[in-house]
Parts: C-alpha cells; structure tokens; sequence
C-alpha cells in the first residue's frame, strides 16, 4: 500500500480534473465543475463511467439516436452511470465538485459538440 502524494491536474475549460490514481482496471478522478459551463456532448467506445456529487449540482442530457434528449439533475450525494455508446452532456448548475470511477480508457472521447472549438481525442 502506498500514499499517492502528486495528482496529475488537467485545466479544463469548465474546471479541472485531477488524476488520483490510474491502473489497468480502473481510474478515478476529482472534477471540479464552475457554474455555468458544461463539458462537450459526447460518447466513448469503451469507456464506462459512475460519476458521484459530492457538492453542488449539475444536469445530465441523454441523448438519444433519434436527436431527442433527456435531462436529469443530480445533487450532493447523488450518483449517475454513463455506458460506453451513451451520448452525454453535463451542464454545471452550481460550482460543483465530483468523483470519477471508469474504466482506463482515458483517450476515448467522441465528441459530438463543443462548446470550446475541441477536436476529438
């Protein structure tokens, strides 16, 4: 067992992720969200992830393959699972605070929409 002392911070647009730990099997994140961003609609071929709030508030958009959307809003102590294939979008109601488990697939993102001119990964 071993302390992790550096997390790997990644300036966001609409916060910061910091890598607390990545192996093989899994990775998890602290995502810190400012009210009134959100992050690009997106989807990922392999990646599978359970996002948990730990502080403030944000709506999760669905979309579905017709074009529709659905919208959910998740608070403190709330959690939402997003399956490899999902077109998903969080929009950050207030500054926000999250905790990231997935699956190690860190480069797999499909993005759909953008609202900061971002190129897929």
């Amino acid at each position: 067992m071993g302390r992790i002392k550096n997390f790997a911070v990644t300036e966001k647009p609409w916060g910061k992720e910091l890598l607390v730990e990545k192996t093989d099997k899994y990775v998890f994140k602290e995502i810190l969200m400012l009210k009134g961003t959100r992050c690009s609609l997106q989807s990922h071929r392999l990646k599978c992830e359970t996002v948990y709030i730990e502080a403030g508030s944000v709506e999760l958009e669905i979309a579905g393959p017709d074009g529709s959307s659905a919208f959910d809003t998740f608070g403190p102590g709330e959690a939402y699972t997003i399956q490899a294939g999902t077109i998903h979008r969080v929009k950050v109601l207030e500054d926000s605070r999250l905790f990231e488990v997935s699956t190690p697939e860190l480069d797999d993102v499909i993005r759909h929409k953008d609202d900061y001119h971002r190129a897929e990964k």
